[in-house]
């Protein structure tokens, strides 16, 4: 039976019809929504992944509405959230323009060492009407690597890139975490050898 090494709540955020809760349930369930909807308020879905080294993460997933009018109790849930992804709509514009002003958001109400990963959703769109795409590939790049957000261009519909934009988080938040780890574990010990030291010194001076 496969240890579970980390649980990670992850939130997913972004204006409205962006395709969140589509990109949400194909990473989940492996297919659409059956009565799509916009999401009221939030709704929740959990997904584990087993990781190649060994051991399992568990992700507990928030959708979290895009509507101004839920934007007191969504900014409530980023609390504690250790990932995000941060979608907007390729074919949209105007739904880029507002990422900044998510992100500022995640980084003043989640854990002040949230990962990001910046989202291009729609791209099967793009790919049967190329002139339909109003964000440009670098650009979005570019904002990413500025942000220091990770990126990544999807299709919820196609299913195209979601489980890599998920999983890329998900490794990325265990790798981080367990960097700390190791970090406060090789602190904790330098420690322990200051303490010996100190006794031992104190010891031999009696």
């Amino acid at each position: 039976m496969e240890t579970l090494v980390g649980l990670y709540k992850v939130v997913v955020v972004g204006d409205a019809d962006v395709g969140k809760t589509f990109l949400i349930s194909q990473y989940t369930r492996s297919e659409l929504p059956s009565d799509p909807h916009h999401t009221i308020g939030v709704e929740f879905a959990k997904k584990t992944m087993h990781l190649e080294a060994g051991g399992k993460v568990k992700a507990h997933i928030w959708d979290l509405a895009g509507q101004e009018r839920y934007r007191h109790i969504t900014t409530a849930h980023y609390r504690r959230a250790m990932g995000a992804l941060l979608v907007y709509d390729i074919t949209q514009e105007k739904t880029f323009q507002n990422i900044n002003r998510w992100a500022e958001e995640l980084r003043a109400h989640a854990e002040p060492d949230i990962i990001i990963m910046l989202v291009g959703n729609k791209s099967d769109l793009v790919e049967e009407s190329p002139e339909k795409r109003e964000v440009l590939l670098e650009t979005a790049q570019q904002m990413a690597s500025a942000g220091g957000m990770l990126f990544v261009e999807t299709s919820a519909v196609n299913g195209v890139k979601v489980n890599e934009a998920f999983e890329l988080l998900l490794k990325e938040i265990y790798r981080k975490k367990s960097t700390e780890s190791s970090k406060r574990s090789i602190a904790d010990g330098k420690r322990l050898q200051a303490v010996e030291h100190t006794k031992e010194t104190s010891w031999c001076c009696c």
